[in-house]
């Protein structure tokens, strides 16, 4: 299985950067060119992203027709994504659900290029797999939410600290633009995910705390006292399209944060919740929001013993980024505990692990929203500009899952694992992930759920501006949703890896190019389809089946599973990561966590 892995290091030692690598055994990937970019890192090192190019499925395209492709952040998958408590049932545990079986020693990580022109006869087929090196082990993680034309693609590696800045105007060729290596973030770690600026500089969220325990000073002068690696207090980090750090500002303020709410470990002088996940930005409101999920150590580094709930973060953000060199926390709130919070578990209540949140995007909105992973609800405030918003409950998944999944009931929400947020160009729908429930996670009669993704109208939501009156109160709207008219309503779900709990999306994206009738691709504000990975974090014990799904946007709001978009070696639904050979080699299966529609520069206006 390595032999491949074993010629491939041996070209890059005689320092071959380009050229046809001919794979034999009858591989699919016959006529591979080989690219490759480096850059100089701040250790004075080479780094690189080497393209793996198939000619053939890159020529396929009908004459005329400008190419649209999807490109997904992919980790290669090994012995190192053992859960720790299985790690004693090694080399039996080296197999998956799936029956293929990993190879045990780290492959490169990569960016995969996905032709998702439709028609085409490469639809689905992946054209180009980009590996970095020599960094190995990276945890691909999050990317930015959405690209648009000129747009660098930041992308973080939640294991090495590592944010990589990829070029793509001239796709399926990638170019690496730049590297950020944890000696230039030395007050945070952990990266997760972005937000690209108009002048093309990026924000973005380092979950995790400083580098090395003790005082941290950051760009401003200021200075904060972390518990250290994946730790608390994380911090926001601004970035040039060259990779270079511009930025590290504090996420924690001076003062203590609730001591009751932010635990940490070990324990801080100054307690805090500040771990930012999630990051949205609306710079004509010069004003930046972030979700904190938890400290991360205890999740994705050590999950051998089961960590306090009061780890994981019920906590929303805003920040005053009128001097984009300065951002400043201006506000830190306390999403609210909900009707179903009393008696249980507080794991599962309401606001317990705030991992996204998104902006409304029009001018005269100024709402956002948030969602929490164990908590299984979506919150709103109408106005991130005002000194404290205020935040409510407006949506429990318990009302979404039971339609996902018939066998939850009226119970679906609490751990529903939702992800991916993202509102709709035009603020009218409200799209969410959702992985779904372990069974037993609430006990030893818990069947667990489906997860799967949704489209909830918010319109009246967003219209109502400082006038919104939604608001889950009762338990009666658990699973009935809000009783006022403005609360939002489910228009489109559908269903992703049925009958394997806990295996469904935790991430997406929105197409948001279209081709137009002049064969060049613009920007729209009514995306007609999105993407999905079944992939969170292997080391967590949340890993899924790494399939890749398109999913079709009906005009009034209806999801469908694109049943065109077919794994090129099986014939399925959905592309599967899982397989034996890539365009870079026999390296097995890998772990496609976020994405991203993407087309060449020139292809878009």
């Amino acid at each position: 299985m390595r032999a491949p892995k074993k010629i491939l290091l041996g070209l890059l030692a005689l320092g071959i950067v380009a050229g046809v690598t001919t794979i034999p055994g009858g591989d699919a990937y016959a006529d591979v060119q080989t690219v490759r970019s480096t850059v100089k890192g701040a250790d004075g090192k080479d780094y690189w992203v080497e393209n793996n190019i198939d000619d053939a499925a890159k020529g396929s395209h009908q004459a005329g027709t400008r190419p649209e492709y999807m490109v997904v952040w992919a980790g290669d998958e090994n012995a190192a994504d053992t859960v720790v408590p299985d790690v004693k049932n090694l080399p039996g545990s080296l197999q998956n659900p799936t029956d293929k079986v990993r190879n045990a020693l780290p492959g490169p990580d990569f960016m995969a290029v996905v032709d998702v022109t439709k028609g085409s006869p490469s639809y689905g087929k992946v054209v180009n797999t980009a590996t970095v090196g020599p960094l190995v082990e990276n945890e691909p993680h999050h990317m930015q939410y959405s690209w648009r034309k000129g747009d660098k693609i930041y992308a973080g590696g939640l294991y090495s600290a590592a944010t990589y800045v990829f070029d793509v105007a001239a796709l399926p060729e990638l170019k690496l633009s730049g590297i950020s290596l944890p000696s230039q973030t030395l007050c945070g770690s952990v990266p997760d995910a972005y937000w690209v600026l108009k002048d093309g500089t990026a924000y973005g969220t380092y979950m995790g705390g400083p580098v090395v325990p003790g005082p941290c000073t950051y760009s401003n002068g200021e200075v904060r006292t972390g518990n250290g690696f994946a730790g608390t207090p994380g911090e926001v980090v601004r970035f040039g399209p060259d990779g270079r750090k511009l930025v590290e500002a504090p996420a924690a303020t001076t003062t203590p944060e609730d001591p009751t709410q932010c635990l940490n470990m070990p324990a801080l002088g100054q307690p805090s919740c500040a771990n930012p996940h999630g990051i949205q930005v609306r710079e004509d409101l010069n004003t930046m929001v972030t979700s904190d999920y938890a400290e991360p150590r205890t999740i994705i580094l050590d999950p051998v013993k089961a960590p306090s709930p009061y780890l994981r973060r019920p906590t929303v953000r805003t920040w005053d980024i009128s001097d984009l060199n300065h951002p400043k926390v201006k506000s830190v709130s306390y999403l609210p505990t909900g009707p179903r919070s009393n008696g249980q578990d507080p794991l599962h209540n309401e606001n317990r692990a705030a991992m996204e949140t998104t902006v409304t995007n029009l001018p005269g909105h100024k709402g956002a929203f948030a969602q929490t992973m164990q908590g299984g609800a979506l919150f709103y405030t109408p106005d991130i500009t005002v000194p404290e918003p205020t935040w409510r409950e407006i949506y429990d998944l318990s009302a979404a899952v039971k339609e996902l999944d018939p066998k939850a009931g009226d119970n679906g929400g609490p751990s529903s694992n939702g992800g991916w947020l993202q509102t709709s160009p035009d603020d009218t729908t409200l799209y969410h992930a959702i992985i779904g429930r372990k069974p037993g996670a609430l006990g030893k009669d818990d069947p667990g759920t489906n997860g799967g993704v949704i489209a909830l109208d918010i319109s009246k939501l967003v219209e109502s501006g400082a006038d919104a009156q939604c608001s889950i109160d009762t338990t009666d709207e658990i699973a009935a949703g809000g009783a006022e008219a403005d609360c939002p309503t489910l228009k489109g779900d559908q269903v992703i890896n049925p009958g394997k709990a806990a295996g469904g999306p935790h991430w997406g994206a929105l197409d948001t190019l279209a081709l137009g009738d002049d064969g060049f691709y613009h920007q729209t504000d009514q995306p007609q389809r999105l993407a999905t990975a079944n992939y969170f974090v292997a080391r967590t014990g949340t890993d899924g089946d790494h399939r890749v799904c398109l999913v079709d946007i009906a005009g009034d709001g209806p999801l469908h599973l694109d049943e065109d978009f077919k794994d090129e070696n099986t014939g399925d639904t959905c592309i599967s990561f899982n397989r034996e050979r890539w365009p870079h080699g026999a390296f097995g299966n890998a772990k496609p966590h976020s994405m991203l529609f993407v087309a060449n520069d020139a292809d878009v206006k």
